[in-house]
């Protein structure tokens, strides 16, 4: 019986032990003033996520195509991408100023681009919803 009860610590030992371990550990590595609150870091995160990125193929195809977007372009891009995400759209067909964008809504990503010149078709697959801004 002694085997056992010597074994195990009391309640104050192990305050005593985590407790001191931690005041140490926080007198070691003082919070600065410095660091971004998590508020803060949410906030700069979730603004990164507004933006649309572009996949190197889309990078292509508007190279190829001369197709170069106005800064007032990219805003209305990125309100007709929140605008499916809202929807729970996965892939998107996103129409602005005859130029067509597929959008992998999830990713955030612009998967290739086209202007009404260089679509002979005009049809789009693998979409399962359409923004026209």
């Amino acid at each position: 019986m002694d085997l056992i009860s010597n074994s195990f610590m009391s309640i104050e030992q192990v305050k005593d032990t985590y407790l001191q371990d931690a005041n140490k550990s926080s007198r070691r590595n003082p919070v600065s003033s410095q660091e971004s609150s998590f508020q803060q870091i949410l906030e700069q995160v979730s603004n990164r996520n507004d933006t649309v990125n572009f996949s190197k193929h889309a990078n292509e195809r508007l190279s190829s195509r001369n197709i170069s977007l106005s800064e007032e372009q990219m805003k209305r891009l990125n309100a007709g991408v929140k605008q499916a995400k809202e929807k729970s759209i996965q892939e998107s067909l996103v129409v602005m100023d005859n130029i067509a964008f597929i959008v992998n809504i999830k990713n955030n990503t612009v998967v290739t681009a086209m202007d009404q010149d260089s679509n002979d078709s005009n049809v789009f697959t693998n979409i399962d919803g359409a923004v026209i801004v």
